[in-house]
């Protein structure tokens, strides 16, 4: 029972909207619908001001640190059903279970079920619970997205680099499990596959820089 009720409260704490109820609650609107239609903090930032953004960043990467609270809390119970062991087995391993909860809250945060599974892009809510289970590769990953970001001014780059730097950090710098730095890759895959359309503007050279206006049409 506790592994089920793990995996579907990590998608629902994940699949929560806040970047579309923040704006209905501010503007009665539907972020879907303005500036680049995605459903993150970013854009609620440029399209209805910087604290409603913050707002709905900092509230996605709660949903993200507490998906993983709630896992660690569950696996260390004394009713949490399978052994713990330190053999290979996925199933025994108290890691696996904890990124488990990290990579279906940032999936449900990417396919939530209340929007019709169109949602965000996953980077606020993959920081939380990256800084719920390993705070020293959260601190790594800012450096990598600041570095980028200051050298570049592309947002979206510096994210998906900053995700990709997660698991070496994790594997290198915390010296994780092999089941959390594996699912920690596909964190970061799923990050970056859902920045196909940033991905395509970088390499038209359309991709807006930080600051830039948008072209009036």
């Amino acid at each position: 029972m506790f592994p089920a009720l793990l995996v579907v409260a990590s998608y629902l704490i994940g699949s929560i909207p806040f970047s579309w109820l923040v704006v209905r609650l501010i503007a009665g609107a539907d972020i879907r619908n303005h500036g680049s239609r995605n459903v993150g903090a970013t854009n609620v930032a440029r399209t209805f001001g910087k604290m409603p953004g913050i707002i709905a960043l900092i509230l996605d990467i709660a949903k993200g640190y507490a998906a993983v609270a709630l896992a660690k809390w569950l696996v260390a119970r004394p009713e949490w059903p399978l052994p713990i062991a330190t053999d290979a087995s996925p199933w025994h391993s108290q890691a696996f279970w904890i990124a488990l909860a990290a990579l279906i809250a940032v999936l449900a945060h990417m396919f939530p079920v209340w929007l019709r599974f169109h949602g965000g892009k996953g980077v606020a809510t993959a920081t939380g619970a990256f800084l719920a289970m390993a705070p020293m590769t959260i601190a790594g990953g800012v450096i990598v997205f600041l570095i980028v970001l200051i050298s570049t001014r592309f947002v979206s780059l510096a994210s998906m680099l900053s995700a990709a730097s997660l698991p070496i950090f994790l594997h290198y710098l915390v010296h994780a499990t092999f089941w959390a730095v594996v699912l920690s890759i596909f964190i970061a895959i799923a990050i970056i596959a859902k920045h196909h359309s940033n991905i395509a503007r970088l390499v038209q050279g359309t991709e807006r820089r930080m600051g830039e206006r948008r072209e009036p049409s």
